[in-house]
């Protein structure tokens, strides 16, 4: 059985079909207790070196899809234009290494900041 990151990584590598999204949205409504629980537990610590590059690569491949809509918002899109959104990701995956490569710092210092804040209430 796939690791609940594993599955969560899927679902941002590949193009889904209709069937495909429902079916994963189907997986992880029963995961879903289980993620946020582990998810909890995981935000007690601070985060891998590789943690931190997947975050990156998630927030730079959320930069490019916002310039390829413009000023259209990703939930409102059809499965038709999800999947054609997908695609289009794809073909830029060089760009999206390069601007993750850029905000790691960024990425790096929020994490330090969010420690901080945590440590502080405590």
């Amino acid at each position: 059985m796939k690791k609940i990151d594993e599955l969560i990584m899927d679902v941002i590598d590949e193009v889904l079909s209709k069937s495909a999204r429902m079916k994963k949205a189907r997986i992880m409504k029963s995961k879903g207790k289980m993620i946020a629980r582990k998810r909890k537990l995981a935000m007690k610590r601070k985060a891998d070196p590789a943690k931190l590059k997947t975050r990156a690569m998630k927030k730079a491949r959320d930069i490019v899809a916002k310039k390829i809509l413009k000023d259209r918002d990703k939930s409102d899109l059809s499965i038709a234009g999800k999947e054609a959104l997908e695609k289009r990701l794809i073909k830029k995956k060089a760009v999206i290494a390069k601007i993750a490569k850029r905000i790691l710092p960024k990425v790096r210092s929020a994490e330090q900041e969010r420690l901080a804040k945590r440590r502080e209430k405590q």
